[in-house]
């Protein structure tokens, strides 16, 4: 990486176009940026002239956004690189759990192989953070954790990562307490489980395993909760009261959490503020055939809320491209987020939270010292971007161009 060189005629955001009180547009100024040790170092006008010699990179006038994260995939469970298969028929969720595991045992392409293709597609969509559950079961071991490793380990450089040490079986139903001890020891930064009621058949018993391996460990956690409703409103009522116990606010997500968007939204607002207060964040793949959280809702009363675009061609979905600009896209699109601030604002979704203007049209990013990871894309402002899912010319991370090209 060059220790310092000049990103020219980068398009930023300045600010908001208005027309009677009413926003029209985004403005945007030409600039130069002068990275230095992967940050962010000065910003001047294009129109002013670099009076050093340091290395230039041209932007080619394409507008700079912050690049993008990957909360929620399954870099072990990617079918592609694989020839095609649609999903077939089971009866129950056990039984597409039997099918996963014959097939990772039987697959003629390796895990890492496909774990990389997912990677190589996730950079030139923008994402330098990833968050990827890895499946974690007796028969498996951490065979599927060591070939994702070292996927990820061809990466370094290019992205930074997390790994959540997943016991899709169930923690309690396979008995991999001690597996996924043995996991956040070897790599793994975070805890995860699965419905504790309809996977592990015991709420309380499952949740106080995870957070007692979350609290021995030094981890964090990231639940799968797809139970419904009041089932999985209990839910998360337990964990946020033993995530309170254990003081791991902050620490603790829940992906999908359906149970959000089942209930109405007097007890919605309820939940949340219960959620705002043990420090839980809530994960949502955006999915087109379930109610999934209120988004807005959620984030007004001062929960995280991320996007991750979850399956991406496996046994469970024969959809998903990995582009997570397009779930942004789709959140705004289902949410009715029309607008030009609403569609702007829903960046930050897959940002964690930055946005180049804040919501009153202010110019919050980038400043001096900001990490210099950004996604350059042919679009005129983030509203186009996250409506149109405008093509990527280049992603940066600290500085370095690592996917596509400037040339």
């Amino acid at each position: 990486m060059q220790l310092a060189l000049w990103l020219t005629n980068v398009r930023l955001e300045s600010g908001l176009q208005t027309d009677n009180g009413v926003v029209t547009g985004t403005e945007t100024e030409l600039c130069h940026l002068l990275i230095r040790d992967g940050k962010i170092a000065d910003k001047i006008p294009a129109n002013q002239a670099i009076t050093d010699d340091l290395p230039r990179l041209d932007a080619k006038s394409n507008l700079a956004l912050p690049s993008f994260i990957e909360k929620h995939c399954h870099l072990d469970k990617t079918l592609l690189g694989s020839k095609w298969r649609p999903v077939t028929p089971a009866k129950h969720i056990f039984d597409r759990l039997d099918e996963e595991k014959r097939l990772h045992a039987e697959h003629a392409v390796s895990i890492a192989e496909r774990a990389s293709l997912y990677l190589e597609t996730a950079l030139r969509s923008g994402v330098t953070h990833v968050r990827t559950h890895v499946d974690i079961y007796p028969e498996a071991g951490l065979k599927q954790m060591e070939e994702v490793q070292k996927a990820l380990q061809a990466f370094e450089g290019k992205l930074t990562y997390e790994i959540v040490a997943f016991p899709q079986q169930g923690l309690l139903r396979s008995q991999s307490a001690e597996l996924v001890r043995e996991a956040l020891r070897s790599g793994a930064s975070l805890v995860g489980g699965v419905d504790p009621a309809t996977v592990d058949g015991d709420v309380e018993q499952s949740l106080r395993t995870m957070v007692e391996l979350a609290s021995s460990e030094g981890a964090g956690i990231d639940l799968h909760l797809h139970d419904p409703d009041h089932l999985g409103l209990f839910t998360l009522k337990r964990l946020a009261s033993l995530t309170r116990e254990a003081g791991l606010a902050g620490k603790v997500a829940v992906s999908h959490a359906f149970c959000l968007g089942d209930i109405p939204a007097g007890q919605a607002e309820a939940a949340a503020d219960m959620l705002a207060e043990a420090g839980i964040g809530i994960i949502t793949s955006v999915p087109m055939n379930r109610k999934f959280p209120p988004v807005r809702l959620l984030q007004g009363r001062g929960v995280s809320v991320s996007v991750g675009c979850d399956n991406v061609f496996d046994v469970w979905s024969p959809f998903g491209t990995g582009d997570i600009l397009e779930r942004a896209g789709r959140l705004a699109e289902i949410s009715d987020w029309v607008n030009e601030q609403a569609l702007a604002q829903g960046l930050q979704y897959i940002t964690g939270g930055v946005t180049p203007l804040d919501a009153e049209g202010r110019q919050v990013w980038p400043r001096i010292g900001d990490e210099a990871s950004l996604a350059l894309v042919d679009a005129s402002c983030s509203a186009e971007a996250v409506a149109r899912k405008s093509p990527r010319v280049a992603t940066l991370f600290r500085g370095s161009v690592v996917a596509v090209s400037l040339d």
